[in-house]
């Protein structure tokens, strides 16, 4: 998916000699977390909005260089590895570089949630499933082989959280009978996390259970 037109200009970075004190100004008129900075046209970092008020308005930047955080992306990059970019480095403007490190401009985070927004796993209809096994015991393939037999597709799939020696999967599954596919994960000894569609199971085993508790207080 290309990002260049994604690329934001409307912002210049500071150069390193500029005062702070400029560096909290134009804090004060954005929302961002960090402003890039940059020397003889040359990308050198960005600094926080946090850093930056810690540090004296009458000083040049250049004497707070030991703040600067030099995470950048490339124009070729990817969008999901841009978006895992901005997670590392917690900021909302992710500087943009080309091959021959001249900055381009930079992306804005909400701009990259947009694009990851327009993606299939949250806007087509389906059933959000997430569930859980040993690390070492499951395979893509078997999930995906599993959904399929159920007549159902899956819209997208990751792995949500790793601890221990077990690992849990969300899937988008773009199917209203998510029920079944459910029941067979569960053949094959996986653990159901969480299911956004009526999982009926539970409520057979609870409606027999209460049968039973009837029938044997008679």
């Amino acid at each position: 998916m290309p990002l260049r037109e994604y690329i934001i200009n409307d912002i210049k970075p500071l150069n390193i000699n500029d005062k702070v004190s400029d560096l909290k100004l134009m804090f004060n008129g954005l929302t961002y977390s960090h402003i890039p900075i940059e020397n003889n046209q040359v990308y050198l970092g960005c600094i926080s909005e946090t850093d930056a008020h810690c540090f004296d308005s009458k000083e040049s930047i250049k004497e707070c260089a030991h703040a600067l955080e030099g995470f950048f992306v490339r124009l070729e990059t990817s969008w999901l590895d841009v978006l895992e970019a901005f997670a590392h480095n917690s900021c909302n403007i992710m500087p943009v570089l080309d091959t021959e490190n001249n900055y381009l401009g930079y992306y804005e985070l909400n701009d990259i949630i947009g694009i990851f927004n327009e993606t299939p796993f949250f806007s087509e209809h389906g059933g959000i499933l997430i569930i859980e096994k040993g690390i070492q015991d499951y395979s893509f393939s078997e999930i995906s082989q599993i959904v399929e037999s159920n007549d159902a597709k899956i819209l997208g799939a990751f792995i949500s959280k790793m601890e221990g020696d077990l690992v849990q999967i969300t899937l988008k599954i773009g199917s209203s009978g998510l029920n079944d596919v459910i029941q067979t994960f569960r053949r094959y000894s996986y653990n159901i996390i969480s299911g956004h569609e009526e999982d009926t199971y539970i409520e057979n085993l609870k409606e027999r259970s209460d049968y039973l508790n009837k029938y044997l207080n008679m």
